[in-house]
């Protein structure tokens, strides 16, 4: 959840200046003024309470946007991460769609005709401006109706505290977390290897997982192989190798949820995970001396690893095209894109936004997960499919490493769910 992107730092000045073209070179910045005219604008929250909800960030932006462009006012809605899908996609059934969504999908909506693609919206700067591997997992059928919103990727974590007591180094293969694992548990590690296969977020877990063992939810071709033998034998070996030798802590994978995860690691009861750059901060602030390396494969570190993104839309229903555009074009200046990135310690999704990040030594930190984004793949977003395939994964796949299950059986099941969502489309 991706090709190559080489960047280079050109000077925060530079990036700027040309960024601040965007509008003038735009479609949409070209008119000269639309008349008084209210965007509807819904976006999730990525904070954890009142004290850093997003609906700070986006009131500060679009307050400096309607300074810029006084005949147009953003009406902003920000609703739980919970909810926000749920109630976009009633307020399109129900005819009332807003102008712009920021959400976690958008392939049905683009099926549907519902939204306009970035070629109708965005200046030409501001589209060519995306990392190429988000980019094209936003297309539909070739056009880009998802924009990247923000990034993450995902590294293996290990306590170093833990691992220097039990005298091991972190681990590069499969059988390396197979052996540390077994060591940090003679030493008394709760979770020596937790593995969060529970309804939460498993979809991310198992992807992880597939992708170390050389498989995927997709081909090249970007067909479902969600039961091909190397992903049937990853889940053999989390079975046989991790679950069966009770390597994975006191709660089955299958209930444990990724927070329920996150906070035992923070707690210093969990030897290694999958974590994402959130679960750094929080566990650092804990006093937890947190190492990281690339996801460990079954012959040596993972190529490629799991990325995550979330994304802008722009709905046709109000006929606001070019009201929409200079929003975004706003929207996705490098200013904009690191404030929001630096209050959730998520990755940019801009080319120009990220070379600055990279070059800027305050978020060192993040340059590890930086640098695994490009390479990165992400879920089968521009399927409208992947909600059904994905609600799948999240009932099923705890049930592929219980010590009797059958992880082909259970990889056919769901391979089964993808098949007939596909032919229903």
């Amino acid at each position: 959840m991706g090709q190559a992107v080489q960047r280079r730092f050109v000077g925060v000045t530079a990036v700027v200046a040309a960024l601040g073209l965007t509008a003038a070179l735009s479609g949409c910045g070209a008119d000269g003024g639309s008349g008084d005219v209210t965007l509807k604008l819904v976006a999730a929250d990525y904070g954890t309470g009142a004290e850093n909800s997003s609906q700070k960030y986006w009131d500060d932006l679009a307050a400096a946007f309607e300074k810029k462009n006084p005949g147009i006012r953003v009406d902003v809605t920000v609703r739980s991460w919970k909810d926000v899908d749920r109630e976009v996609a009633e307020m399109v059934k129900a005819g009332e769609a807003p102008d712009i969504a920021q959400i976690g999908a958008y392939a049905d909506y683009a099926e549907a005709g519902d939204l306009y693609p970035a070629s109708e919206m965005l200046a030409i700067r501001t589209e060519s401006n995306f990392l190429p591997s988000l980019s094209d997992a936003g297309k539909v059928r070739g056009s880009l109706y998802g924009l990247p919103f923000v990034a993450s990727t995902r590294l293996l974590f290990y306590n170093k505290g833990l691992f220097d007591a039990a005298g091991i180094d972190a681990p590069q293969t499969w059988d390396d977390i197979s052996s540390d694992a077994e060591a940090l548990k003679k030493n008394g590690v709760t979770y020596p290897f937790a593995l969060p296969l529970g309804p939460e977020e498993s979809q991310a877990e198992t992807l992880m997982w597939m992708l170390s063992g050389n498989g995927g939810y997709t081909d090249d071709a970007g067909t479902y192989v969600i039961d091909s033998a190397a992903n049937v034998e990853t889940f053999k070996w989390l079975q046989s190798d991790l679950v069966g030798k009770g390597l994975t802590g006191p709660v089955a994978p299958g209930k444990l949820d990724r927070a329920t995860a996150f906070e035992a690691f923070t707690k210093g009861e969990v030897g290694m995970l999958n974590g994402h750059p959130t679960l750094m901060e929080d566990a650092e602030k804990k006093g937890i001396e947190v190492g990281m390396v690339p996801l460990p494969g079954a012959d040596g570190p993972t190529e490629g690893s799991m990325g995550v993104a979330d994304w802008m839309m722009g709905f046709k229903q109000n006929g606001h095209r070019k009201e929409i555009g200079r929003f975004l074009d706003f929207a996705y200046q490098d200013e904009n894109v690191l404030a929001f990135a630096d209050a959730y310690d998520l990755l940019p999704v801009t080319g120009s936004a990220s070379a600055e990040m990279e070059a800027d030594a305050k978020h060192k930190p993040l340059h590890d997960f930086l640098s695994a984004l490009p390479n990165s793949q992400l879920y089968p977003f521009g399927k409208t499919s992947w909600a059904q395939v994905s609600e799948a994964v999240k009932e099923k796949i705890g049930s592929a490493v219980e010590p009797n299950g059958n992880p082909e059986i259970v990889l056919g099941d769901i391979a089964a769910v993808a098949r007939d969502a596909e032919s229903a489309q």
